[in-house]
């Protein structure tokens, strides 16, 4: 499809001139009308697309020969959510020394629209005419160089474009070029979804044996600046590193200076499922328990990525010799941080006698509830919030007046031991949150007294407790619950700082001083902060969380987020009045999410139905960990 050589555009979208862009969709079901598309008449821009669909392209057009400079800012910021290798067209609309110093891999800032250009202010400079156009928006993200999304809360963008005449040609001739704009790119969050898509990069835990998710964001298709595809991508930042806020955490497996071999710029598996990724020298001389650590964290990254399956990842060294083959179920065995993965998860939950029962997560319909046995099922106690360790063989419960954690066997009906944890609070709201186990079998809960607010650990559930190091958790600020992710690195907190409640994730810090192991959480970052309170969350897989919160002037909604604090539209559950609590399951993805609805009690909801009651007299439902 070429540009009409006129360079004749109709105006629209924003009230502006033409727009320098051309939108092209052309999925499985629109491929006979994609085919029969006109081939004559004027090239119409058409407005940004809808978030996440990824079946869209945008085509850059060229600046035409005389454009006003409202066209080109417009055509600019159009060429910007393209997909043209190098963003050579998007380099045309920008002076010579702009074209080259501009660096849009660098950084992107995601505004919830695409940046409005306003009106120019007064011609600039007498000598040339420069003018300035302001852009503005609402700026909700930065994306870093190491792809690492990273949400904020809604803030004005407020920045300008510069434009001025530059001779072109034989020199007689001016036409108008950006010669001073944002850094890196600018994008509506449409676009933003529409261009990049969200991948687990996967480190191992300090010191530790498993994995641990960090996720990014890479492009939907060929990236225009490395010219990769997503696969290639994708293994390109995991070679690069953690993202700077996991860093301190995990550990690479891969040497530093690895990168892939010189001029590689696609990678797929071959037809038994096996990739084979081609390293440069520093990969020759490691271990082959080394090697398979390697493997391993390429076989659980590309797991992400949908539009390939890889069974198997070959590492070949600089002279494509073999340094190892891992396959997929055999680094699911040895380095995930959930025991026995894959296996089916069944959620708990405490019923109206204050006794802990469980479920059967499979099938269509809920089954019965049943009491579980030890202690925690015979109604001995009166039970608060729970929580039930990775291996189901042991259960913690806050007692129903707050003032104890205790641990019991859900094997054997065992006597009950003492607390593990006490507090004093005089008030109920102010005492013990609800427990949760990591993947390393510790338990945590929070004192939420004010007096003393403090976040214990209790090493095995069972030794002497530790306060964990919190220098954020002071004038005022309150922990209202927890849960820890599976591999003991990160803990997502209810917060609660000047009357609003808020999802932080913070990063645990494990260190050895004076022999003794000192744990600290610190480096919060807000998860979503578009929702104005959040009131309950659970982990819903490596990197993916559940929550109950509303948006400012909004209802309770239940939804997913991503612990980088992403999110889309597609990510809001079935409407749910009056919940409490939630709970979902953290490897098996087909078993339903468990929530405490209030006046219904224990609902639940299967991948692709609706809400379903379950136990009308339930609350405080909860899945191992």
């Amino acid at each position: 499809m070429g540009a009409d050589p006129q360079g004749k555009r109709k105006a629209r979208g924003r009230g502006r001139p033409a727009r320098g862009a051309v939108l092209v969709a052309c999925g499985a079901l629109l491929a006979s009308a994609c085919a029969g598309m006109p081939d004559s008449g004027d090239v119409e821009a058409v407005k940004a697309s809808n978030a996440g669909d990824s079946q869209v392209r945008v085509y850059a057009v060229a600046p035409r020969d005389n454009a006003d400079p409202e066209e080109i800012v417009d055509g600019f910021l159009e060429a910007m959510t393209s997909d043209d290798p190098g963003f050579a067209t998007a380099r045309k609309y920008l002076t010579k020394r702009a074209a080259q110093s501009w660096k849009p891999e660098q950084s992107i800032t995601v505004l919830t629209n695409a940046p409005h250009r306003g009106q120019a202010d007064r011609p600039g400079d007498p000598d040339n005419e420069g003018r300035t156009f302001p852009l503005t928006g609402r700026r909700i993200a930065q994306v870093d160089v190491r792809h690492a999304y990273r949400p904020e809360v809604p803030s004005a963008f407020d920045m300008g474009i510069h434009v001025v005449q530059q001779p072109v040609g034989d020199g007689k001739t001016k036409e108008w070029r950006i010669d001073s704009l944002p850094p890196g790119l600018v994008l509506g969050e449409a676009d933003f979804l529409r261009n990049y898509r969200a991948v687990n990069k996967y480190y191992f835990a300090s010191d530790e044996n498993w994995v641990v998710a960090d996720p990014v964001y890479i492009r939907q298709r060929q990236d225009p600046v490395t010219r990769m595809d997503p696969v290639t991508q994708t293994v390109k930042a995991l070679l690069e590193g953690p993202t700077k806020w996991l860093g301190p955490a995990v550990d690479s497996r891969f040497p530093s200076g690895t990168e892939l071999a010189r001029d590689v710029r696609s990678l797929a598996p071959d037809d038994q499922s096996k990739l084979r990724i081609p390293l440069n020298g520093k990969a020759d001389r490691v271990s082959g328990v080394v090697c398979r650590g390697m493997a391993a964290q390429l076989l659980f990254t590309l797991g992400d990525l949908t539009s390939v399956r890889v069974e198997q990842v070959e590492i070949l060294g600089s002279g494509g010799t073999s340094l190892c083959l891992l396959t997929k179920g055999q680094a699911e065995q040895e380095y995930s941080p959930v025991r026995e993965p894959g296996r089916g998860e069944n959620p708990y939950f405490v019923d109206d006698g204050r006794r802990l029962m469980t479920l059967e997560a499979g099938g269509r319909q809920p089954d019965k509830p049943a009491g579980v046995p030890g202690p925690f099922g015979k109604g001995a106690v009166q039970l608060g919030p729970v929580a039930v360790n990775r291996t189901e063989d042991r259960a913690a419960a806050v007692l129903d007046n707050g003032h104890e954690l205790r641990v019991g066997s859900l094997t054997s009906d065992e006597e009950l031991p003492e607390a593990v944890v006490t507090s004093v609070a005089p008030r109920l709201e102010d005492r013990l949150s609800a427990p949760s186990w990591d993947g390393r079998g510790d338990l945590w809960v929070a004192d939420r007294n004010p007096v003393k607010p403090r976040l214990w650990l209790v090493p095995g559930g069972q030794g002497e407790r530790v306060e964990v190091g919190t220098p954020w958790l002071r004038d005022g600020t309150r922990i209202e619950s927890l849960r820890v992710s599976a591999d003991g690195v990160r803990i997502a907190l209810l917060v609660t700082r000047d009357d609003r409640t808020t999802l932080q994730i913070g990063r645990v810090g494990r260190s050895v001083v004076d022999g003794r192991e000192e744990i600290t959480v610190k480096d919060l970052q807000d998860a979503a902060p578009r929702l104005e309170s959040v009131t309950a969350v659970s982990w819903a897989g490596p990197s993916r969380l559940v929550v109950v919160g509303t948006e400012a002037g909004g209802v309770q909604q239940v939804r997913y987020v991503q612990t980088d604090g992403s999110t889309s539209a597609t990510s809001v559950l079935p409407g749910l009045n009056g919940v409490t609590s939630v709970a979902a399951p953290y490897a098996d993805q087909s078993a339903p999410v468990v929530a405490d609805s209030g006046n219904d009690g224990i609902v639940r909801l299967v991948p692709g139905a609706n809400w379903q009651p379950v136990a009308k007299g339930g609350e405080l439902p909860v899945y191992p960990g």
